[in-house]
């Protein structure tokens, strides 16, 4: 798979005809730059006195944070290849080019970033000066501006590990000397601009929604809902008229002419109240409850927020997922399998408690493991089995467990349970395969250092709930069998075999002739193809986590 960087050059070049016939601007694609990593330019001599190096030095003087310090050396580093000759001034005056940086910064809210975060006011206010003053403290000012919103727009306003470990994932960001080579080059900024943001429909959908509901935010919002008892179809309650006005607004429901205001929640608005559970990842029952009610009732602010964040998510992760991958999301406790652009199987899946949070990752599946053992992990084995085995020796034997010692089976009854602990506890202990094994009849195996992949369970009835967090990490199917029949049809595998396999309850392993990318997100917030908004709660407090670094490195601390 490409990283993230190398398939949007790769992009740059294919698509950038396309991108441009829409644009402002009649750009031909030789026009417009390649990022160029080749920094062995020839450096121009003598170096003018026109005062950028100077400050470049005192900027770097009284940043702020390392960060800043770091960016301003990368800069100064491109500034010396080309003999510190500006960009965005020329006799000392503003290029139209230093104009439409501060038009693109202008518009960094319809990513989701703040304007604020890269002072563009106040180079506004200067460029409009008359005369114009300090054209080199100008020039690094603009610089420093622009290199930072085109790294946040290319790959995310914060480090994935910042907002919080549990993120392992680790996106390349453009080079300020990237950024500036492709600014000296070109002459039209915004869509030289628009090339380092993700190049996908699913980013393009989300922003899209964003801009839609910050009109909405523009016009009011929408109206709250009075708390009150439950509201089940078929009764009538005063608030049925102000739900009506809440879902036209979203557009889960369309009224046909005007409905008249009885109090009774039945019909159409039963329906909507539906629709509104489905893209919210509600129990789809009609009921106005305490779960319904509050999502109904967060604001458009809210909803925008939320938006940001996984807008924010999105320029974390790749371009390019594969022609052929597995995509969870954890939030939507979903996964599904991608092919060519096409989703050809979906299925819910059980994923980890809140206290055993899932970590966004990206691996790659190797095999498949039928009748499997389950090793259980040293933690779980010490926290949960221990306390009972000290107790009873045999107290897990019922359920498929041995112990191993050296890699032999040996007696339970022989294991001085009373001497181990958490910090000593020399024994392994697994689960034979069978219809107890705790990974069920099957795992599908994508080697990882967090210990996560996707399996079985014999825990079926808790797929019947809409809220699906017991697991201690690893993904659960609810169809196994037909997720290992998607995967092994290519490799001439049908059903009918896979069943033998599993009923020999034999261990099997099958390697996959063609091994998938498996790409584990967290995602609170997307947009589907058919235009659908949906949103689901934040059950990991990732999205409180990311406000919280967001205003944390925005207020300086």
């Amino acid at each position: 798979m490409l990283p993230a960087l190398y398939s949007r050059l790769v992009t740059l070049i294919t698509v950038s005809g396309l991108l441009f016939s829409v644009l402002s601007h009649a750009v031909s694609a030789e026009e417009v730059p390649a990022l160029d990593n080749n920094n062995t330019e020839t450096t121009p001599a003598p170096t003018p006195d026109n005062g950028i190096a100077a400050a470049i030095d005192s900027e770097t003087g009284s940043a702020a944070s390392q960060t800043a310090r770091q960016r301003l050396s990368a800069i100064r580093e491109h500034y010396e290849m080309h003999g510190f000759l500006p960009i965005w001034t020329e006799d000392g005056t503003p290029t139209q080019k230093a104009h439409q940086v501060i038009e693109a910064i202008g518009r960094a809210a319809e990513h989701g970033l703040r304007q604020s975060d890269y002072g563009v006011d106040a180079l506004s206010e200067r460029i409009s000066q008359t005369p114009f003053v300090d054209p080199a403290g100008f020039e690094v000012e603009l610089s420093v501006a622009l290199v930072a919103y085109a790294q946040h727009l290319n790959a995310g306003r914060v480090d994935p590990a910042t907002v919080t470990s549990e993120n392992v994932i680790y996106p390349d960001r453009v080079s300020a000397n990237e950024i500036l080579n492709g600014a000296r080059k070109t002459e039209y900024i915004i869509p030289y601009l628009r090339l380092l943001a993700p190049r996908t429909p699913r980013y393009d959908r989300l922003r899209n929604a964003m801009r839609d509901y910050r009109r909405i935010a523009a016009t009011g919002g929408w109206p709250v809902i009075p708390e009150g008892e439950v509201i089940k179809p078929g009764m009538t309650d005063a608030r049925v008229d102000i739900l009506r006005k809440r879902l036209v607004v979203t557009g889960e429901y369309a009224p046909e002419g005007t409905p008249q205001d009885t109090g009774l929640y039945e019909g159409p608005i039963v329906e909507a109240v539906k629709l509104f559970q489905e893209r919210h990842g509600l129990e789809i029952d009609g009921v106005i409850g305490p779960n319904t009610l509050k999502e109904i009732n967060l604001s458009v602010e809210d909803r925008i927020a939320i938006m940001e964040y996984n807008l924010e998510r999105r320029r974390w992760m790749q371009n390019d997922y594969g022609q052929h991958y597995i995509f969870a999301n954890l939030a939507d406790q979903v996964v599904k399998v991608v092919k060519n652009g096409k989703t050809i199987y979906a299925e819910i899946i059980q994923v980890g408690l809140p206290y055993h949070r899932t970590p966004v990752f990206t691996d790659t599946m190797e095999y498949i493991e039928f009748n499997p053992y389950w090793n259980v992990p040293y933690s779980i084995a010490t926290r949960e089995l221990l306390p009972k085995l000290k107790q009873n020796p045999h107290a897990y034997a019922s359920q498929g467990y041995e112990v191993l010692r050296g890699g032999q089976v040996i007696n339970a009854s022989a294991v001085p349970w009373h001497a181990y602990s958490r910090s000593n506890f020399p024994v392994r202990i697994r689960q034979r395969p069978g219809d107890r094994n705790a990974l069920g009849r099957v795992k599908f195996m994508f080697p990882n250092k967090h210990n996560v992949y996707i399996h079985d369970t014999p825990s079926k009835s808790k797929f019947n709930n809409a809220s699906r967090f017991f697991s201690h990490g690893c993904l659960r199917l609810k169809n196994p069998f037909r997720f290992a029949e998607i995967l092994l049809g290519e490799q001439g595998w049908s059903r009918a075999r896979i069943d033998q396999v599993v009923n020999s309850r034999k261990r099997t392993v099958v390697k996959l002739d063609k091994q998938l990318p498996v790409h584990v997100a967290y995602l609170t917030a997307w947009v589907n193809k058919d235009g659908s908004i949906h949103f689901r709660r934040d059950v990991y407090g990732r999205d409180a986590i990311m406000a919280k670094t967001l205003n944390r490195i925005r207020s300086g601390q």
